[in-house]
């Protein structure tokens, strides 16, 4: 073997980028992380190839004195925390002090900064050189803040060189890095350039209008349109941000931006905890989009679990799990139809093509018409006696009742009339093949799926009935013995009036082996091995478990589906009207208990769009 020797200060800092510098994007968040952290409120980053060949970012923060200039670049060294006791309390980015070394170490780097406290100062470059990465400063003309430049990355470690992926790849990274912090920090602009042309924007947002236009310009239009906004705050934790509706959901996680204290993280507790809000109300596949930010004591949290500080640990994991649940579980039920037309809007969320998108070239050389408005509209003639036609309605068996018509031709007349108030739904006019109920109200065209609206009707109400009633618990006839480790026979002790509230007792009955006595009612005929498995393992990881309402919510769910209209049955007029009221008053009425939507809306401009009125 070889004798011990010291590295040279050159690896040591090359094998400390292992970590902290996987590919450009990496050096990009530890450079906007660091002019955060120093006060800028402008960021300017220009990126070549992908970042390989030059990464640029120049800030108007604090700046860093001379004599701090070499200490910048050497290892271990940071102005963010001082004692040990800091580390409980962070309230920085960045905290480490590697990265800068790290970067230098694999890369030519040139940083260029001003500072505050120096007002007679030029300004001062510093970089390494040499095996030993000796510090070499000289001045220079620079305005107040920093400018750090990083030029041919991984030039002299080729093998790393190699794993990277192609230039539009690389900068995609970096796209989603500088998106991450945009959304992070509304109060600093960003530019970004990629080959000297102008990607990102963003100005500083103030205003919760700005905010939200900032949110909308890196998510898309489309998410703020079919988004909640949520705030909540409730034991010292505070969640706030923009959660799309179940119907605006994606094939792909891709959307989904989370904070803590400004930090954007990927935690399992978190996404576990955003899972079970949607899960009853998300088509299965999906997921949810979702900007959120918690806020919380920098004391609750550590963030010094991995070098990416992507990662973090909650001091009381279960309460802000069942915080995170509970907080986003209320904003999604309270979610009905809005008479906001801007509220109210087809929130099917899926990809959808034009119909003919060559139509508007065909009919563009015909004569244009003018557009319907809603003060236009007929009025319905309310005094008819006796109807002449039999089986008006498909439902009715017979002659129509005069009374019946006479009824729902005053309800169609109020949508004529200025002053009278229209349900969010308005009122029905028709049944499309015994599937769907078209309904008007002054704003636009309903169109509802009769089914799905109503199996959504009687699951809400059936578990509602059950929650009022708590879980009703059925003793075992013969006590299930479960095989289990150590550690979960463990759990189970220490959960065992938590298991309680679940409608579950276990007893241990040996040091790997658990008797299951007593389950929810309502699942006496289902898996129980299986199920209290489940539920173990959830408070080991989560420290809560949301399986039996999950289990139970499935079988009401199925219930529900079986008690439901089915298609092709006729609804009378009255009968659509009384669905859409109940629709109205239900929570997370907007989607079935698959996730489906169950209505869609247009507008009346909309139509006439598609028609190409007022052409």
């Amino acid at each position: 073997m070889q004798r011990i020797n010291l590295l040279s200060q050159r690896l040591a800092n090359q094998i400390a980028a292992g970590e902290v510098v996987e590919r450009p994007a990496s050096v990009i968040k530890e450079l906007l992380e660091n002019s955060l952290d120093a006060g800028a409120t402008r960021l300017d980053i220009d990126v070549e190839q992908g970042g390989v060949k030059l990464m640029k970012v120049k800030d108007n923060g604090g700046g860093i004195v001379k004599d701090d200039l070499a200490l910048a670049l050497s290892r271990h060294a940071t102005s963010k925390i001082v004692e040990l006791e800091d580390l409980e309390r962070i309230g920085s980015l960045g905290f480490r002090g590697e990265a800068l070394a790290s970067i230098s170490s694999v890369s030519h780097l040139v940083m260029q900064s001003k500072a505050v406290a120096e007002p007679d100062s030029t300004g001062w470059q510093v970089q390494n050189d040499g095996q030993d990465m000796k510090a070499c400063i000289k001045p220079v003309a620079h305005p107040q803040g920093t400018t750090v430049e990083v030029r041919d990355l991984f030039f002299n470690t080729p093998a790393r060189k190699k794993f990277l992926k192609t230039e539009k790849t690389e900068y995609s990274r970096i796209d989603e890095v500088v998106k991450r912090l945009a959304l992070s920090r509304f109060d600093v602009q960003f530019n970004l350039s990629h080959n000297n042309r102008a990607v990102h924007q963003l100005l500083a947002a103030n205003s919760d209008a700005e905010k939200q236009r900032r949110v909308g310009l890196v998510c898309g239009p489309a998410f703020i349109e079919n988004a909640v906004a949520i705030d909540v705050e409730r034991a010292g934790l505070r969640l706030w941000g923009w959660v799309s509706l179940p119907t605006f959901s994606r094939s792909q996680a891709d959307l989904q931006y989370f904070y803590v204290n400004g930090r954007t993280i990927r935690d399992k507790l978190v996404a576990h905890a955003i899972k079970q809000a949607y899960r009853d109300v998300l088509f299965h596949g999906r997921h949810p989009a979702y900007v959120l930010y918690l806020e919380l004591d920098p004391a609750a949290v550590d963030v010094n679990v991995h070098p990416t500080k992507h990662e973090v640990r909650f001091r009381d994991s279960r309460l802000v799990h069942d915080f995170l649940f509970s907080a986003l579980h209320k904003a999604l039920a309270e979610v009905r139809p809005s008479i906001d037309p801007t509220v109210t809007q087809d929130r099917t969320g899926y990809d959808a093509t034009p119909m003919n998108p060559g139509a508007a070239q065909v009919f563009n050389s015909e004569g244009s018409q003018a557009a319907l408005r809603l003060q236009e509209s007929y009025k319905l003639d309310t005094s008819l006696s006796e109807p002449r036609v039999t089986n008006y309605y498909p439902g009715d068996r017979g002659t129509v009742s005069a009374k019946r018509i006479q009824a729902q031709m005053v309800a169609l007349g109020k949508l004529s009339e200025h002053d009278e108030e229209v349900p969010p739904l308005g009122y029905a006019i028709a049944q499309l093949h015994g599937i769907y109920i078209l309904a008007q109200n002054k704003e636009g065209l309903i169109v509802v799926d009769m089914h799905a609206a109503h199996e959504r009707i009687t699951y809400e109400r059936m578990k509602l009935a059950c929650q009022n009633e708590e879980l009703k618990m059925q003793p075992l006839l013969v006590p299930v013995s479960v095989a289990v480790s150590q550690s979960e026979a463990d759990c189970v002790e220490e959960h065992h009036e938590t298991l309680l509230q679940y409608g579950v007792e276990l007893e241990r009955v040996a040091s790997e082996s658990i008797v299951v006595r007593q389950v929810p009612s309502i699942l006496k005929d289902s898996n129980v091995e299986q199920l209290v498995r489940d539920v173990i393992s959830d408070l080991i990881e989560y420290g809560t478990s949301e399986r039996i309402l999950a289990h139970q919510d499935e079988l009401l769910s199925t219930m529900a589906c079986h008690g439901s209209v089915r298609a092709n049955r006729h609804l009378t007029i009255p009968e659509m009207n009384a669905l859409l009221r109940d629709m109205e008053a239900t929570e997370r009425s907007g989607q079935c208990n698959h996730g489906r939507p169950t209505w869609i809306y247009q507008s009346l401009s909309d139509l006439d769009k598609l028609f190409l009125r007022g052409q």
